[in-house]
Parts: C-alpha cells; structure tokens; sequence
C-alpha cells in the first residue's frame, strides 16, 4: 500500500499545510523536486544555469541593438529582456528578479529613484496584502474544510464517484474566487487525498488485493479538479488569483481605464460557467473512473465533520471580517446599477470604497476581534500574518512599475507598432486570439505571474497602435495566463497535486492540451461577448 495509504488523510493534511507554506506564485518545480526523475532534474538544472548566464547576454545584445530608441527606451528593453530571461528559466526566484530590475533600473539610469518607486504604492498591492491575510486566517481556522465536507454530505454527492468530482470542482472553484488559487489547492488537496484513500480501501476490500491510491484513474481525475478548477474560479474577481489584480493594474496603468469588482464578475462569470462545465466532462472524459458509486463515504465525511467539532470564536470572525471584504468590495458596482454610474453618491462611493483600503480593513479586523480576550488572543497574530506570499506583493510591485516604465519611456508604443506592422494583426478578434494564444503559450514554462507581466504590457499598445481598444485583449490576455495545464511547472495547483504522486504527467499532459485548446476558444468568446455587453469593446 502507498504512503497516501499508510498515512491517511491526516498527514496528507500535514503534508498540505507545509506545501502552502513553501508554495508560492513564482516558485514551482522546486516544491516538487523529490517526485521528479533524476532526468528531470538535471534539465531543470540546466535550464536554470542556462539562463543566469543568457539573461545578462541578452540583455546586452538587446542593449546594442537597439540604437535607434531614446536612450531610457533603449536601456529599459535591454532590463526587459533580461528580466524576462531570467522570469522564463527561473534562474533566480522571480521576486528577487523583479525588485533587481527596479534597482537596475534607477542604477542605469531610465527614471528617477523616487518616481520609480512611488508606484510601488499602488492601492492593488494593499489588496494582496489585505486578501493573503484573510486566506491565512481561512486556513488557521479550518473554515476551508467545513465548507469542503459540508457541501459532499448533501444528499446524493458522497455516493457517485462523478458527483464527487464535480462537487470537489465547484467548492474549489467557488473558494478560489476569493482566495489565492495556490492557497485553494494547498487547502483541498488533503481533503481529496483522505477520500481517495477511502475508496482505495474500499476497492481494496471488494477485490481482496492491495490497491494502490496513486494508480486510480478516480485520484487523477480528482486532483486534476482540485488544481483545474482553482485556476477557473480564480478569474471570476479580482482577487482571486494575482494575475487579475497584476493585469488589471497594468490595465489601469496603461490605459487609465478601471475595471470595477463587480464589473469584473459579470465579464468573468460566463466565462468561469462555460469553462467549469467543459473542465467536468473533459476530466471525467479522460480520467473515467474505476466506479460509479462509492458506498461509506458519507458516514467518512459526518466522522470528519464531527471531528471539526462546533465552529470557534476564530472561525466565526474570520467570516465577519470576510464578508466585510466582499460587501464592500461590490457596493460600488452596486451604487452604480441603481445610479446609473452618475451622479454624486457614486463618485464618493467609488472614491471611498477603494479595494486597497477595504482590503486593509477587512484584514484588520482580524487583529480586532478577540478569541479570548482576558488573555488578549485575537484571531490572528501578526506571526500569522508574516507567512503571507510576500515574494507575490513585491513581483507586483515591480510588474506595475515597469508597466508604467514602458509606457513613460515610449518603448511600449514602439513595440506595438513594430508587432503590428510584423504580424498583420489589426482587428480585435485577432488581437484577441494572439494575446490569449501568447499568454497560455507562455504559463506553461513559466508561471502565471510572469505571463501576465510580460504579455499586457505588450497587447495594450499593440491593440492602440492598431487602433482597437486595448481593455479586451488585455483582459483575455489575464485571462490565458491563468489557463497553464500541461505541467507542473504551469500553476501552482498544478504542482500541489503533482506532488501527491496521483496524478502521471503523462495524463496531466494529456488533459491539460485539450482543456487549453477549449479555453482559448472560450476566453476568445467569452471576452469578446461579455465585453460587448459591458461595453469594453
């Protein structure tokens, strides 16, 4: 029997908990590296000697190449490339190449110091902040498994194999609209490890042989759900994965056009519908499992619920202070359905609701609310709060200060303009197609933060030089960058449920091609569709 086996959901809840500590948005393979072939491992060796030593070269290439740009221009494309460089092989962990290309650049000399690094003030960023630390209280509490276990104990989901799946899709879907798609998988992965285990047994017991977890078709459809369907869910608000609020910063940088929270809902959730409902029968498809109905699972998940025991003062405050988050993070976009988008009530809503400042109440709360008061224990501490991905906050930072940088310098119009005479592409459906196909091209080597930072900064002037409204392709653009199911190098939940050992990369290649090729299409549509009705186009 396997170690998932042997163990039992319990260390696969411990295992969970140290993958969330050590897994971040730029860090992928390294948080799997034991589950890797030795062949593996020496080429993720060598792609990362490979480019600390092409990332400078290139830079310098570029540098000299480029005479005919204004000198700020000409030294910021040669940072660019090799920022880039080194963001696609990971040479060093990508936060620490990104603030590097803030210093470079003040050193070099493109921008003044204190310009540059004004825009690392960005309200957004204090929506990372504000968003992580809920997360982190989420999981201190174990509110993400009593949501889990108490959506399987309604009637019918626990006793068909298909319906676990599903249900296991949408939860994580649905959790991960409002926390880290990283942070979702780490959550629910254990949770699905315990009823693979489960079944395992249970087959186990019918066909009177060892069954092995990591073999079932059952365990790699589900995984594939837990990770799939995180990457999903995370486009339907802002917050819910760091290329939205990455992308929808350099939207506003670039473009000085806004995307409300709730406007952002409408756009994404048929997209986030159509998506999920393609996701459940492309991975049930492929991945068929080896029974229909598991019989036991739901006395398994009452054991487990009873075990959770009565909700505690944490949990309950820590829905207080999320609910605040989300109330006033669509109040907004509320006022403006009743108003009409005018008028003075809704300029001082949007004024004083900014999604930065909601963010910082509503995690502040958790350090107002008391636990247990006579001994001043709060629902959080600030050791809590410290374990936040703070390599995610700063790889934004950067990101919208040289997204502001391209476009100051006019190296951002000089790329658009060149791509567009290069590549013919003038109308919105292509443009569209290009920066969608581009973004899922690139989050398969490198991670989704990245993609984002490298693809809208070029779209954005790409689309204005072509004289199409950039909002779109830039917006499907965020979108693609979330859409890496190939490997475990592609998303985060990709290598949480990687490493459980359930999922073969061959499968998860297998799968991940199809559900690329599918979502392409339906980001296409579904941006271009809702954006009209939105009037983004």
């Amino acid at each position: 029997m396997s170690d998932v086996a042997q163990h039992g959901p319990d260390a696969d809840r411990r295992s969970a908990s140290r993958t969330l500590e050590r897994t971040g948005t730029y860090r992928t393979f390294d948080e799997v590296e034991e589950t890797l072939s030795p062949a593996e491992q020496r080429f993720e060796r060598l792609r990362r000697t490979v480019g600390l030593f092409l990332g400078p070269i290139a830079g310098v290439l570029v540098y000299l190449l480029t005479g005919n740009l204004d000198d700020p221009a000409r030294k910021l494309a040669g940072i660019l490339t090799f920022v880039i460089v080194y963001w696609v092989t990971e040479a060093i962990p990508i936060p620490v190449t990104a603030v590097l290309a803030i210093a470079l650049v003040v050193i070099v000399d493109v921008a003044p110091a204190a310009d540059v690094f004004a825009l690392l003030g960005s309200p957004t960023l204090f929506v990372f902040v504000g968003g992580f630390i809920i997360a982190e209280s989420m999981r201190k509490h174990g509110l993400d498994r009593r949501f889990a276990f108490a959506v399987l104990s309604l009637p019918g989901v626990g006793t068909s194999t298909v319906k676990v799946i599903i249900a296991f899709g949408a939860i994580t879907a649905l959790l991960s609209a409002f926390v880290s798609n990283t942070a979702t998988a780490a959550m629910m992965m254990p949770i699905a490890a315990g009823i693979v285990t489960f079944l395992a047994g249970m087959l186990a017991v019918q066909t009177g042989t060892d069954i092995d977890p990591r073999r079932l078709r059952f365990a790699t459809a589900l995984m594939l759900m837990v990770a799939y369907g995180a990457s999903v869910g995370g486009l339907l608000t802002p917050v819910g994965s760091p290329p939205n609020l990455i992308g929808r910063g350099l939207i506003e940088e670039a473009t000085g056009e806004t995307i409300p929270f709730f406007n952002w809902m409408v756009l994404a959730f048929p997209v986030v519908l159509a998506m999920f409902v393609a996701l459940c029968v492309i991975l049930v498809a492929l991945n068929r499992p080896e029974e229909k109905r598991i019989e036991g699972v739901e006395e398994y998940v009452r054991r487990e619920r009873a075990a959770l025991g009565p909700m505690g003062r944490g949990g309950r405050n820590t829905l207080i202070a999320f609910a605040t988050a989300v109330v006033l993070w669509v109040t907004p976009g509320v006022v403006g359905l009743v108003t009409g988008g005018e008028g003075a009530v809704y300029d001082t809503v949007v004024d004083r609701m900014n999604e930065g400042a909601v963010a910082v109440v509503a995690a502040s709360l958790l350090f107002l609310l008391p636990v247990d008061f006579s001994r001043r224990q709060f629902t959080i501490s600030w050791n809590d709060a410290a374990r936040i991905d703070w390599g995610t906050i700063l790889l934004f930072g950067a990101g919208i200060t040289l997204g502001s940088l391209l476009s100051s310098t006019g190296l951002a119009e000089r790329m658009g303009g060149a791509l567009s005479d290069t590549l013919g592409v003038g109308s919105l459906l292509g443009l569209t197609l290009l920066a969608t196909v581009i973004a899922v091209l690139i989050s398969e080597t490198t991670s989704n933060t990245a993609s984002v930072g490298v693809v809208v900064p070029i779209v954005i002037p790409l689309a204005e030089a072509a004289g199409v409204n950039p909002v779109i392709p830039a917006v499907a653009a965020i979108f693609g960058a979330s859409f890496g199911f190939m490997l475990p190098v592609s998303t985060p939940p990709n290598a949480i449920v990687y490493g459980t050992g359930m999922v073969p990369i061959t499968k998860m290649v297998r799968s991940g091609v199809v559900f690329d090729l599918v979502g392409i299409v339906l980001i296409v549509a579904g941006v271009m569709g809702m954006g009209a009705v939105l009037g983004l186009g």
